[in-house]
């Protein structure tokens, strides 16, 4: 009969070899290969991909993406409205909507709105050199909001005079 080695002997001079061809190779057990990255590390002074940000970068860039360039231009110029138009224009009329390139403002009084109406060709040059040629294309001037009906001496609660069958 011819001896044969047992199986747990085999096993053990394999997982050797493989040892030894391993160790050969530079590999050892425990030991993590190397990954080779997909782009060389960048080093330097010069700017890359990578570098932050700056907020008003990042801002800008958002406005742009989202088509609020013009709406946020005309919304600072409302908020800088006394120095965009000056104190005499500010003091009696006030920027209220912006839509459709079309600029709503309100005077206090009739006559400051038929002023603001003749002033309308120079506040849209304004606007022009502020926000760019063509974001406002019409400015809308309203007289001042009466208060109505509602209340007073002339009041009536509830639905008011109708006639007999109203």
């Amino acid at each position: 009969m011819v001896d044969l080695t047992p199986p747990a002997e085999v096993a053990r001079e394999a997982l050797n070899r493989a040892r030894a061809a391993a160790r050969a190779k530079g590999l050892y057990p425990g030991k993590q290969q190397r990954r080779i990255l997909a782009e060389p590390p960048r080093t330097g002074p010069g700017r890359d991909g990578r570098d932050p940000k700056l907020f008003a970068e990042t801002l800008a860039a958002l406005l742009r993406q989202r088509g609020w360039v013009q709406e946020v231009s005309v919304g600072g110029v409302i908020g800088r409205w006394r120095e965009v138009v000056g104190d005499d224009i500010a003091d009696h009329c006030t920027p209220e909507t912006f839509e459709d390139h079309v600029l709503v403002v309100r005077a206090d009084s009739t006559a400051w709105a038929t002023q603001i109406r003749l002033l309308v060709p120079r506040l849209l040059d304004l606007m022009a050199t502020e926000v760019g040629v063509d974001v406002v294309q019409t400015i809308t001037v309203l007289g001042p909001a009466g208060t109505g009906f509602k209340q007073g001496r002339r009041s009536v609660k509830g639905r008011g005079a109708r006639d007999t069958y109203g």
